[in-house]
C-alpha cells in the first residue's frame, strides 16, 4: 500500500482473534491479536489500530501464518489496557 492513496485502517485490520493464546497474552502482556492485509508494513498496522480503537501502540510483530494469513500481535501501551480493546470489541 503506497503513502499516495487513501489510508483506510479497516482494509488493513481484517478481525481480532480471539483464541486462548490470545486471551493469555491480553491478561499477561497487554497484547491483542489481528488478522491483517497480507501486504500491509508495521507502521500501517500500528497507524491503523490507533485511528480504529483511539488507543496508543507501543509495537507490533507480525507473523504469516502456514496457511498464507498474517497476524499481527499488537502490544498497547499501559495507559490503554488491551481488556478494554477486546470488551469494546466483544471478545469477553
Amino acid at each position: 500500500m503506497q503513502e499516495k492513496e487513501k489510508f483506510d485502517p479497516h482494509a488493513i485490520v481484517k478481525y481480532p482473534l480471539s483464541t486462548e493464546k490470545s486471551i493469555r497474552l491480553m491478561e499477561a502482556e497487554n497484547k491483542l491479536i489481528f488478522a491483517v492485509e497480507r501486504k500491509a508494513r508495521k507502521n500501517e498496522i500500528k497507524r491503523a489500530i490507533e485511528e480504529l480503537f483511539n488507543a496508543k501502540v507501543e509495537k507490533v510483530n507480525t507473523y504469516i501464518t502456514p496457511k498464507g494469513k498474517k497476524r499481527a500481535y499488537v502490544k498497547f501501551s499501559d495507559e490503554t489496557p488491551a481488556i478494554d480493546i477486546a470488551t469494546n470489541l466483544g471478545l469477553m
